[in-house]
């Protein structure tokens, strides 16, 4: 098993994986699809969200099962009990990498739009899919275009020393080494990155050309 510092020991103990009649490829045939994580990473307003949306959008019109797991969104509920540390940003997207472990394994397209900024985490995530079950969509943007972004006016607070462990200021962010695909927002319009995406998904074999649209 992977390990990362602040990463804790499993509790559980005397606990045996069930397996069910059903696989994961039968219920992927009832739905007509492939299920799989599109793995959103980048800076704080890079663009995961939007692009995640977006992209989400243009699958459902074509036909396809897909929820989006959006950080913002589960810190509401699920991780509403974890802050910012490097522990808490560890177990943070070690629960998201099992949820969506547990959506595309029901056959669904699972979108997560997360900073991520760690590479240990995003592999271990990834070594917890399927082989061809995790696309890691790397969301590049320069941090300076970010800045001048900050929608929530995040950057500008983390800069006045507000926000501690603020990734790009006060934190690190780990780009990708060997993401499936990159695109790069500080140059590309959204649509010009939703169509790389749906284009890399189409190559990979998960959605069908003649079905998107």
């Amino acid at each position: 098993m992977l390990s990362t510092p602040g990463m804790k020991e499993a509790k559980s103990t005397n606990v045996v994986w069930q397996v069910g009649k059903v696989t994961k490829a039968e219920r992927g045939a009832l739905l007509g699809q492939k299920g799989v994580t599109l793995w959103f990473t980048g800076l704080p307003a890079s663009g995961k969200s939007t692009l995640a949306i977006e992209t989400e959008r243009h699958l459902h019109d074509s036909g396809y099962l897909t929820y989006i797991l959006d950080g913002d969104n589960i810190r509401h509920g699920l991780n509403s009990n974890l802050g910012f540390s490097p522990e808490d940003r560890n177990e943070n997207i070690r629960r998201i990498g099992e949820v969506s472990c547990l959506f595309s394994d029901a056959g669904v397209i699972v979108l997560t739009a997360f900073i991520s900024p760690y590479r240990e985490d995003r592999d271990r995530v990834r070594s917890r899919h399927p082989e061809g079950g995790f696309i890691e969509v790397y969301v590049e943007c320069p941090l300076d275009v970010c800045e001048v972004r900050d929608p929530k006016g995040m950057y500008k607070r983390a800069r006045a020393g507000q926000l501690p462990d603020f990734t790009g200021v006060s934190a690190p962010y780990e780009a990708p080494l060997a993401p499936e695909i990159t695109v790069r927002t500080g140059e590309s319009s959204i649509d010009e990155c939703v169509s790389a995406i749906l284009a890399c998904l189409v190559e990979a074999g998960i959605v069908s050309r003649d079905r998107v649209r």
